[in-house]
């Protein structure tokens, strides 16, 4: 199953993290998502009457933080969009998911990850700024831009940890699935809230 785009969500760690950690760490230091604590939305017009939206739950990627150079800071998400990698909230809809996996959207027999690579971060006051990636989903790669809201930073439990909200849209005849638009919006609205922890030494054993 999926669960939290997006693509939004790697902009929103760097930026947080890069101005919440310790500056006396010169080496980059390595953040993991908590995927209990995440969820990846995707959502969009039906027609007129509601929004609907899809969650992605299976992805994985590791943000390295730089921090003395922050926008020298690198994260890469791998999205697993086949075998029930996202969350549609309809189970046992096999209409409707084998559609979203057809060539008329996310052609999961051709491409069946997606991936999302910041290419820069911007912030003025430390806890607000904006991440620019490039998204490559079903062959095509596109610059994607969140707002990012750095929510806490700090220990919790034993662990290194922050928290970030973030929003953005797409258009998503731009990665070629213009199927029913404008009955269905082709905009795209992007909802990320995640949290990001630093493995302990167990977790690497």
């Amino acid at each position: 199953m999926i669960k939290a785009l997006s693509p939004r969500f790697a902009a929103t760690a760097a930026i947080g993290l890069a101005l919440a950690a310790p500056a006396a760490l010169a080496e980059p230091v390595a953040y993991e998502f908590d995927k209990d604590h995440t969820s990846i939305i995707a959502s969009w017009n039906h027609m007129g009457f509601s929004r609907q939206g899809i969650e992605f739950t299976d992805y994985d990627g590791t943000l390295m933080l730089d921090m003395e150079t922050p926008e020298n800071s690198t994260i890469k998400v791998t999205f697993n969009l086949a075998d029930g990698g996202y969350w549609v909230g309809t189970p046992g809809d096999d209409r409707f998911e084998n559609h979203l996996a057809s060539a008329d959207l996310f052609d999961l027999e051709t491409y069946p990850t997606a991936t999302f690579e910041a290419t820069s971060f911007e912030t003025e006051d430390g806890t607000t700024g904006t991440m620019t990636g490039d998204l490559t989903l079903k062959g095509e790669t596109h610059p994607v831009t969140l707002d990012v809201t750095l929510n806490k930073a700090g220990e919790s439990r034993g662990t290194t940890k922050a928290g970030f909200s973030a929003t953005g849209t797409m258009m998503r005849s731009d990665w070629g699935m213009d199927y029913a638009v404008p009955g269905v919006s082709d905009e795209l609205k992007l909802m990320i809230e995640t949290e990001l922890v630093v493995p302990s030494e167990d977790d690497s054993e």
